[in-house]
């Protein structure tokens, strides 16, 4: 019988992109709105206007979207794309002004594909 290996905080990511990308002319802007609506299609959300997160089921998924979103970088500007294990995301502090705001939950159900 094949057993799929146990979930873990270390085997479980997080896909953290950043980016600064130029938005000077109508076509850079329209490659900068390409770009965030194409994270948004992969199941990224928003975290900040430039900062789009998703959570990974292991390793091997995470390097798929990253394949996937190198494809995608505009010919100009910045992207970072950071990889943390669900152990270090849990560590996440967030504020809104001066008050915290909840951690966020892992989501539910796990994307097998």
């Amino acid at each position: 019988m094949n057993r799929l290996p146990a979930l873990s905080g270390y085997r479980i990511m997080w896909l953290m992109v950043m980016f600064d990308l130029p938005v000077g002319t109508k076509k850079e802007r329209k490659r900068a709105t390409g770009f965030r609506n194409r994270l948004l299609d992969l199941g990224f959300e928003m975290s900040q206007f430039s900062v789009y997160l998703r959570h990974c089921a292991g390793k091997e998924q995470a390097e798929t979207y990253i394949r996937r979103i190198e494809v995608e970088i505009p010919p100009a500007g910045k992207v970072h794309i950071v990889q943390i294990t669900d152990k270090q995301y849990e560590n996440t502090r967030t504020f809104r002004g001066r008050n915290r705001e909840p951690t966020q939950k892992n989501p539910n159900q796990l994307v097998l594909f």
